[in-house]
């Protein structure tokens, strides 16, 4: 025998055994973060095909007509729509449009109560 052969004893019954166990163990740790990985995977290929898939046709030139004596309060973005606030004769209107079509969306009128 020279310096570099090492003799490998057989392992003990209860050390085969701790090695069988371990390896199942791994073989799980590694079966379960596979799964995890595809998991992801598979949810962002579903939101990447589920979008639209296309970009939103450009808007032309839109004119919204505001009713006699109004006047823009504020204007502002929320998520993807765009909210005007409107002063029509001293009562507040809000309107709210798709910000990618600028089509009308909602109208919410506030009135005093008598």
């Amino acid at each position: 025998m020279t310096t570099s052969d090492t003799a490998v004893p057989e392992p003990t019954p209860e050390q085969a055994a701790l090695f069988a166990r371990v390896r199942r163990m791994m073989l799980i740790a590694g079966l379960t973060t596979a799964l995890a990985i595809c998991a992801v995977l598979i949810a962002v290929g579903y939101r990447l095909f589920k979008s639209e898939g296309r970009a939103p046709e450009p808007v032309g030139d839109v004119i919204a007509t505001l009713p006699k004596g109004a006047r823009i309060v504020s204007t502002g973005v929320a998520g993807d729509q765009l909210v005007i606030t409107l002063d029509v004769g001293g009562a507040t209107e809000i309107r709210t449009f798709h910000a990618h079509t600028l089509k009308p969306a909602g109208r919410l009128k506030f009135a005093n109560e008598p």
